[in-house]
């Protein structure tokens, strides 16, 4: 296998390839490592080039999954290296996998959002229960570890009439 230093010998050649097979063409060059592709269309804008589309939805992939893997660091778990070399999908292969990982990211960003709003209604509960519990003293606290919060009363009866008023709280998951 060669290597990339300017002191070997290289040959310049032209490939003229039909539009069909570009793709597997090109992916199984990148993938033997010896190629450098140089663009001779540089005075074309990127906007009028055939492959604009691909070239995009493979940007737009590698967010993704940039993405997906932040997740899975910011979760405290590692993805093992990959064992070798990773062949280029399939063109028909590819438009499975951008929807796959579009719809993996998008039940992770709605998971995210889920359990901020989630934390901020714990939040505004723990405030509720410090307030309670500041009318009633270290009661409410004690009786809060004892037993689950759906059972608390949120009233102490100190034994009138209205010796068995409670509030029940529930939280409901949406």
């Amino acid at each position: 296998m060669g290597s990339m230093f300017r002191s070997e010998e290289v040959s310049l050649v032209q490939l003229f390839l039909p539009t069909a097979a570009a793709y597997t063409c090109v992916s199984q060059l990148g993938e033997l490592g010896l190629v450098e592709f140089r663009d001779l269309n540089a005075s074309v804008s990127a906007f009028q080039r055939r492959f604009v589309v691909d070239v995009r939805r493979c940007e737009e992939l590698e967010k993704t999954f940039t993405f997906l893997q932040e997740e899975v660091r910011r979760a405290g778990l590692s993805l093992p290296p990959p064992e070798g070399r990773l062949p280029a999908p399939p063109p028909r292969d590819l438009l499975r996998i951008q929807e796959e990982t579009d719809r993996l990211a998008q039940e992770l960003r709605d998971v995210r959002g889920n359990q901020q709003t989630l934390r901020a209604q714990l939040h505004k509960l723990q405030l509720h229960m410090a307030v309670l519990g500041q009318g009633q003293g270290p009661q409410l606290a004690a009786s809060h570890t004892d037993v689950p919060l759906e059972r608390t009363p949120l009233l102490q009866s100190p034994g009138g009439p209205h010796q068995d008023l409670r509030v029940k709280v529930s939280l409901q998951r949406g």
